[in-house]
């Protein structure tokens, strides 16, 4: 059965674009309990998509044959744009269907080209997101964020199909969660992402922490008749806000290559009672736990958007001779014939702590044999002679 993922990149740009061109999208929505808004959302992120589609689409297909038979294929449809002054020029409803018509200036994305490396999938793990203040995830009851957010963000990647996720939900990189990511030597560097890519043997390391939990006016949960009063009419401010500052870092040299801070704010319209976790039914019933999981979504993308253009990297787990043994296979795409780059990885005495010096060797592996989990090939030279060994990487560009 065939798999349609579609990778949609949509920039809003507040500049004017070259040679962009005027479109016209239309998507749809169904809405549920009434929320006219939410719907109306889903339909405008669906007309987006069917702009951007109608603007620029690249299809590619590749099957997988056993023994002369098909046994998986898979078609991608992908497009990468930009737009501009995106606005609704119609809107129709008909029960609970909402159709939406959006207008768009559209031009080519400048998205980076990820060569050979694309079609790879990279290894990362998804450590946990401490809460600065505990005390702000009393109200609901949602002090399992820190590990209940993570554990969204990686089946969210895992769903995307374009990573390896593994999980370590429980594990804390930061012990000042005030100034992290930062150090005391005051260069993002983090000495324990790379002992936990070792551990885990994955290339990124996904973490971050959330700063704010708060509610807006906390004198509007007040327990008084008046308290009441104001909040049945209206009156209080409800509002929740979240503000999560989530990082990836290279686990071969700790060093962060994408960092940003995600926030939203809505209403906290849970009953008394109605919500007990960040992932519970009642939390995802209010406006806030809507505008968290979108915000959530964001997060995903943007991982994937922020990895798309980083090589893939694999370490050598054995050299014999001219035979080379890497760590990854055919689960992250690997497959007989395939060409890798070897790179000696190089520390020295006066920088022990430092990040290591990756060097071309100007030689290249030849898989020849792949299994799930790792591979096997032969280089042109014997290990010595060109000094590569065990944990030197390979890497496709």
């Amino acid at each position: 059965m065939n798999t349609i993922r579609l990778l949609l990149v949509l920039i809003l740009l507040v500049t004017p674009m070259a040679n962009a061109v005027v479109l016209e999208g239309v998507g749809h929505a169904t809405i549920y309990s009434g929320n006219v808004d939410a719907a109306r959302d889903k339909a405008r992120e669906a007309a987006l998509r069917d702009v951007a589609l109608q603007y620029e689409a690249q299809i590619t297909s590749r099957d997988t044959m056993e023994n002369g038979v098909i046994t998986e294929s898979r078609l991608r449809v992908a497009s990468s744009a930009r737009a501009r002054d995106a606005r609704i020029v119609d809107e129709y409803r008909s029960g609970d269907l909402l159709r939406i018509t959006v207008r768009a200036e559209v031009s080519e994305s400048s998205r980076c080209s990820a060569g050979d490396a694309a079609g790879l999938k990279k290894r990362v793990a998804v450590t946990g997101f401490p809460i600065l203040y505990p005390d702000q995830a009393r109200v609901g009851r949602i002090g399992d964020a820190g590990e209940i957010l993570p554990q969204q963000l990686q089946a969210s990647l895992r769903e995307s199909g374009r990573l390896q996720v593994y999980g370590a939900t429980t594990s804390r990189l930061f012990q000042d969660l005030l100034n992290a990511p930062t150090q005391q030597k005051f260069d993002n560097r983090l000495t324990n992402v790379i002992q936990v890519a070792r551990e885990l043997d994955v290339q990124f390391v996904i973490t971050g922490v959330i700063r704010d939990l708060g509610v807006s006016d906390p004198s509007a949960w007040g327990t008084s008749v008046l308290d009441r009063m104001q909040r049945g009419v209206g009156m209080a401010n409800q509002n929740r806000r979240f503000v999560a500052d989530m990082m990836v870092f290279d686990g071969f040299s700790g060093a962060p290559v994408y960092q940003q801070r995600f926030a939203t704010e809505a209403q906290w319209d849970a009953g008394p009672g109605a919500s007990a976790g960040f992932d519970s039914a009642g939390f995802q019933e209010t406006r806030y736990g809507q505008a968290v999981d979108k915000v959530m979504a964001d997060m995903g993308v943007a991982v994937q958007e922020a990895l798309a253009c980083q090589p893939f990297i694999t370490r050598i787990t054995r050299v014999d001779g001219s035979k080379v043994t890497l760590a990854s296979g055919a689960t992250a795409g690997l497959r007989p014939g395939d060409e890798l780059h070897l790179y000696r990885s190089e520390s020295f005495f006066d920088s022990l702590g430092g990040t290591p010096e990756l060097s071309d060797s100007q030689t290249r592996l030849t898989l020849s044999n792949v299994h799930p989990d790792f591979s096997n090939g032969t280089m042109p030279l014997s290990g010595g002679e060109i000094n590569i060994q065990r944990d030197d990487v390979a890497i496709v560009w």
